[in-house]
C-alpha cells in the first residue's frame, strides 16, 4: 500500500527525500507545511529512533487524481460507480503487516516518532490513524480518520466526531462493555479515499468500496487480540479497545481552519497488540489537511448529485481554501433564468457544512480562483444575485459558528443572462490560443 505509493510517487518525480535529522517537535511539521502539506516527503532520520516517515502523501488534488488513476473529468462517475457497485474483499492468511507482533509493553511514545505539530497542541498526535470498527448488526468494517492523543504508555485518546461512531460506543458503553478497534497506519490513495463516504448515509462497507475503486479485492488479515480484519500491506497496525466510561481530557489542537480546538474529555483506546512490517515506515499528516482532500472529493460527489436534479451541472469544485467543506463553485448550463438561483438553494441544500457557493457558467474556470472572481465582478450586482440565508445550521469546525451557535450562508449567481442581443459578455478570445506549445518559443527555461 504505501510502499507502493512511494515508489509511484518517486517514478512521477514527485517525492522528496531528506537525509537531515528532523525533530518530531515542531520540525517535522514546519518540514511539511513549508510545501503546504502537498509535496510527499519521506524523512530518513527522525530524531530518537530509526523510523522513517512519511509525510504530505495526499495533499494535492491533481497528484491524488495520479494515484487513484482517474481524470478530472471522469472522477465523480469513476467514485459514484464504485458507491454503487461495491466489490469483494479477500482474507489472506498472512501479511507483511505481521512480520512482528508485539503483545507487552507496548509504549508508543518510545516505540514511533508521534509529532507535536504545534505550540499549543496538548501532547503528540497521531494524525493519519485510520479507525476501523465493525458494525455489531451488519457485520460491515467501517473506516475513518480520527485524531488520537498519545497520553503515555498504551493509551490515547480519540476525538469522536461521527453521530453513527458515538452512538455505537455509547451503546456499548451502557452495557459496560468495551469496544474493538484498530488504527491502521501505512496506507494508499484508495484505502483513504473509501474511508470518506459516509457510514450514516450509505452503510455500505468501506473496504468494498475500495475495492471497487482499486479495481482488484483489497487483501485484510485477521487481527491477534480483536475480531477485526486490517491490511494485509498496511505499515503498522494499532489494535485495541475503548474502554467503557474512562475519558480524559484531549486538547488544544490546532484544528482544520487554522485555529485552537477547545479541550474536551473524550474515550480512551487501551492498545492491546501492535502489527507491523520489518522497517516500518511511519506515516503523518499535518493536522487537518491532506485528508480533507479527498474528504472534499466524496463531498463533490454528492453535491454533484444534489444539483443535477435540478440543473444542468457540469462540474463541482468544493474548495482548498474552505477546508475542503465550507466554500465550493458550481459550473452549470444555463438554460434557464432562474438556473443560476435554483443551484444556490440546491448545494446550500445538500450539506449543513456548505457555506457559500458561487455558481458560474461553463466558460469559467472553477478552479481558477481569479476566474471565479473576474466572473463575480462582471456577471453579478449584489442586489440581485446575493442570496444570505441567516441562521442557518452550520458546523462546529467554523469558529464563527461555534460563537453564534448558527451560520449565514451565502450564495453568488455569478452567471450571465441569456439573452444577449449585444454580445456584452461574450469573451475575448485569441484563435488557437489552447493549442501552443510555449516551451518552443522558450525552449530553455522550465515551464
Amino acid at each position: 500500500m504505501l510502499r507502493y505509493t512511494l515508489e509511484k510517487l518517486k517514478n512521477l518525480d514527485r517525492l522528496l527525500i531528506c537525509e537531515k535529522e528532523v525533530n518530531p517537535e515542531y520540525e517535522l511539521g514546519a518540514v511539511l507545511k513549508y510545501f503546504r502539506n502537498k509535496r510527499p516527503i519521506l524523512f530518513n532520520k527522525v530524531k530518537g529512533g530509526r523510523i522513517r516517515v512519511a509525510g504530505g502523501l495526499y495533499g494535492d488534488r491533481d497528484l491524488v487524481y495520479k494515484l487513484l488513476n482517474v481524470t478530472r473529468d471522469n472522477r465523480l462517475f469513476r467514485f459514484m460507480e464504485a458507491i454503487a457497485n461495491p466489490k469483494p474483499y479477500k482474507i489472506v492468511n498472512f501479511g507483511p503487516v505481521k512480520e512482528n507482533i508485539l503483545t507487552r509493553n507496548i509504549d508508543l511514545p518510545n516505540m514511533f516518532p508521534i509529532p507535536k505539530f504545534q505550540e499549543r497542541d496538548s501532547k503528540p498526535f497521531i494524525t493519519a490513524g485510520m479507525l476501523v470498527i465493525k458494525d455489531p448488526d451488519t457485520g460491515n468494517f467501517f473506516t475513518s480518520i480520527r485524531r488520537f492523543q498519545v497520553n503515555g504508555g498504551n493509551k490515547l485518546s480519540v476525538l469522536i466526531a461521527s453521530p453513527k461512531l458515538s452512538n455505537l460506543l455509547l451503546e456499548y458503553e451502557k452495557q459496560k462493555k468495551s469496544f474493538e478497534v484498530a488504527i491502521v497506519l501505512g496506507y494508499d490513495a484508495y484505502f483513504l479515499l473509501a474511508s470518506q463516504v459516509s457510514s450514516a448515509t450509505y452503510g455500505i462497507d468501506k473496504y468494498e468500496i475500495d475495492s471497487a475503486l482499486r479495481g482488484e479485492p483489497l487483501e485484510l488479515v485477521k487481527c491477534e487480540t480483536v475480531d477485526l480484519l486490517v491490511p494485509a500491506y498496511a505499515e503498522i497496525v494499532l489494535e485495541g479497545r475503548v474502554i467503557p466510561g474512562e475519558r480524559e481530557v484531549e486538547g488544544p489542537f490546532g484544528e482544520l481552519m487554522g485555529y485552537y480546538s477547545n479541550p474536551a474529555p473524550q474515550p480512551i483506546i487501551e492498545i492491546t497488540a501492535v502489527l507491523h512490517r520489518n522497517d516500518p515506515i511511519f506515516q503523518v499528516s499535518f493536522p487537518c489537511r491532506e485528508e480533507h482532500v479527498t474528504n472534499g472529493l466524496i463531498r463533490e460527489v454528492e453535491l454533484y448529485n444534489s444539483l443535477r436534479n435540478q440543473v444542468d451541472v457540469v462540474d463541482v469544485n468544493v474548495t482548498e481554501g474552505g477546508g475542503y467543506r465550507f466554500n465550493a463553485f458550481v459550473a452549470i448550463n444555463k438554460k434557464n433564468e432562474g438556473d443560476g438561483k435554483a443551484a444556490i438553494l440546491a448545494a446550500l441544500g445538500s450539506n449543513k457544512d456548505l457555506k457559500q457557493v458561487v455558481v458560474v457558467d461553463s466558460d469559467v474556470d472553477i478552479y481558477d480562483v481569479q476566474d471565479i472572481e473576474w466572473a463575480i465582478t462582471t456577471r453579478s450586482q449584489a442586489s440581485e444575485d446575493f442570496i444570505i440565508i441567516p441562521k442557518s445550521l452550520g458546523s462546529s469546525l467554523d469558529p464563527s459558528h461555534d460563537l453564534r451557535g448558527v451560520t449565514d450562508k451565502v450564495g453568488i449567481d455569478a452567471t450571465k443572462p441569456l439573452r444577449d442581443e449585444k454580445k456584452r459578455f461574450e469573451r475575448a478570445i485569441i484563435p488557437g490560443y489552447e493549442k501552443i506549445d510555449i516551451r518552443k518559443y522558450f525552449p530553455n527555461i522550465e515551464i
